[in-house]
């Protein structure tokens, strides 16, 4: 890491608002810079169109739809994608992208960054 290397940006896609600033708090306090939390898949894409992140945490069900594409169209971009779900849990996550993480909500906070330094290492 050289001095003047910016800090990961990370953004946050989470529907349940506690959860989103919970986790854009969990990522700040640990030394990255974080867009959201965005609780649908429209502002999160347009955050994501406007400013591309290294790193991106998924809610997989946002509150007008599914992030699938979203996340299909940041790993093709070389986004290091984290899935964060209370619907499925990390292998069936795992088993359709086999190059993201998944975290199962709730998920502890030492763990969330954990998974985002993984990520950072990856990137």
């Amino acid at each position: 890491m050289g001095q003047h290397q910016q800090p990961l940006r990370v953004l946050v896609a989470e529907d349940e608002l506690i959860v989103g600033h919970d986790l854009c708090d969990t990522v700040s306090e640990a030394g990255y810079l974080v867009e959201g939390p965005y609780n649908d898949l429209s502002s999160a894409m347009l955050a994501y169109q406007k400013t591309k992140p290294d790193i991106a945490i998924l809610d997989i069900q946002l509150d007008d739809g599914i992030v699938y594409p979203l996340a299909e169209q940041m790993m093709a971009e070389n986004v290091e994608v984290i899935f964060h779900s209370g619907a499925l849990t990390p292998q069936e996550v795992s088993s359709r992208f086999p190059q993201a993480q998944a975290l199962s909500k709730p998920c502890p906070p030492a763990e969330v960054i954990h998974t985002v330094q993984r990520a950072a290492e990856a990137h």
